[in-house]
């Protein structure tokens, strides 16, 4: 009883969230402000990311997150800086809270999961509220939905003529968050010929995705062309990394390291270094986008650390003892 009572008593004490600080209404802001606001947010140029995972299954330990790790090979790749990424519960207070605060703080943000058609993928009714806007059912995705989606086997008589309650449910999954006082092709992106789930894109940096990996994974890559010229480096080389492999102790390598990273960092380039429990070899790395100046510190870094280049980590690992981290 007295635990049950102390529980309820925590839960009282802590303050409520501001739900609302991003809001036209609680910033004062007219509504076409916050269109045009939205507008803008669309177009600038892509310098920061952020990834919101959601989903009870993940926090409960049901199902492993890739996404995430994907995304930020991802950024990387076309040189975005990843800032954060969040892994919250099919909860829509705590949705609308993260993407008002990430699409304020974040050029590109991506939500992945909660979109299917069962009554706790609430993503978008969640982010739709979080921006006052509608959800909408999206003609073009309807189209596309009754053309490529195959029938379930465990729904042979299922029919988008008839009101039952799997049609009702599979309509949830292409009713949108929509503002009709802008461009479609901003909002609803189809980027693959084969799938008729759209990304879904509010606010002008919010970019709703599914969950499910191979999905996740392809309408990202097929978006790339999009993302290419608001990139810092419109080429979208992205960053590069070198990495070495060490036998010595981080301890050891310490020092070098330190004054290797105040040496290099007015370069933007970043000196990271990473024990390896249980092997042999320790990795260091750097990160940057000045490759040729990069390049010129592979032998001091090499005799420094007493190691050598290699492509891919582990790659020249040996029987060894767990070592000093």
């Amino acid at each position: 009883m007295f635990s049950r009572l102390n529980q309820i008593a925590r839960h009282l004490s802590r303050p409520i969230p501001n739900y609302l600080h991003n809001s036209a209404a609680s910033s004062g802001l007219s509504v076409t402000t916050s269109r045009a606001m939205a507008q803008e947010r669309s177009k600038r140029m892509i310098n920061t990311a952020a990834c919101l995972i959601i989903g009870d299954e993940v926090l409960g330990g049901k199902t492993v997150d890739t996404n995430s790790a994907w995304f930020a090979k991802y950024c990387f790749s076309l040189g975005i800086n990843l800032k954060r990424v969040e892994v919250i519960a099919d909860d829509e207070s705590e949705i609308i809270e993260a993407t008002r605060r990430m699409s304020s703080n974040y050029d590109f943000v991506i939500t992945s999961g909660g979109i299917g058609p069962t009554h706790d993928d609430i993503t978008y009714q969640s982010i739709a509220r979080a921006f006052d806007l509608p959800l909408v059912l999206h003609e073009g995705a309807l189209e596309k939905m009754k053309k490529l989606s195959k029938p379930h086997p465990g729904q042979p008589n299922f029919s988008y003529d008839e009101d039952t309650p799997a049609r009702r449910a599979k309509l949830r999954m292409i009713e949108l968050p929509y503002d009709k006082n802008l461009p479609d092709e901003d909002q609803v992106i189809f980027t693959a010929e084969d799938l008729w789930v759209p990304i879904n894109v509010v606010n002008g940096n919010i970019h709703i995705l599914p969950g499910i990996p191979r999905l996740f994974e392809k309408m990202l890559t097929g978006l790339k062309p999009r993302l290419v010229p608001r990139l810092t480096d419109p080429e979208g080389k992205g960053v590069y990394r070198i990495l070495f492999s060490t036998p010595m102790p981080e301890s050891e390598v310490a020092g070098y390291l330190t004054e290797l990273s105040g040496k290099v960092e007015s370069k933007g380039i970043k000196v990271g270094s990473y024990p390896r429990w249980g092997k042999s070899r320790n990795t260091v790395t750097l990160v940057g986008r000045d490759k040729d100046f990069m390049e010129s510190l592979v032998p001091e870094v090499e005799s420094s650390v007493k190691g050598r280049r290699i492509q891919v980590e582990g790659e020249d690992d040996d029987a060894g003892s767990d070592k000093d981290t």
